[in-house]
């Protein structure tokens, strides 16, 4: 099993994305979809494949706070076999080299995820699109 992720720009990968985000936050998580589909000409979009299969979506965007990582979405399917963690490299390895303030908002069963990768929770949990987040920050680069 092969497991890639990677920055993309092409019309028809931006549309794996969408379809994978989709499927996760709206139909299985039921996000409200105008809540899902925001900030995509600033965004900094990835997708993953396992075996040549579009398997997961992520993205990074810069904001008033920092660099954000958001919308880390895998396909039931692929769960569980390191896409996540792959989607997350690729991101981190795209920030620029000066980024310094890192964060996210990650859902709870997400949570282990981020802190294999370098992140720590920070503040109170909270409420967003009707799922529990916390907030996490960037430890080290």
């Amino acid at each position: 099993m092969q497991i890639q992720a990677h920055k993309v720009t092409q019309s028809n990968d931006l549309q794996n994305v969408f379809a994978i985000r989709r499927k996760v936050f709206v139909d299985e998580q039921h996000c409200p979809p105008e809540l899902e589909w925001e900030f995509e000409e600033e965004s900094n979009h990835f997708l993953a494949f396992v075996d040549d299969r579009p398997a997961g979506a992520a993205r990074w965007r810069k904001t008033d706070k920092g660099y954000k990582l958001e919308r880390f979405a895998v396909l039931q399917g692929f769960r569980g076999m390191g896409v996540g963690q792959a989607l997350v490299k690729a991101v981190l390895a795209d920030l620029p080299a000066d980024a310094g303030y890192v964060y996210l908002h990650a859902q709870l069963p997400a949570i282990p995820l981020y802190q294999k990768c370098g992140f720590t929770k920070t503040g109170p949990e909270f409420e967003e699109a009707g799922i529990r987040h916390y907030k996490m920050v960037l430890s080290s680069r």
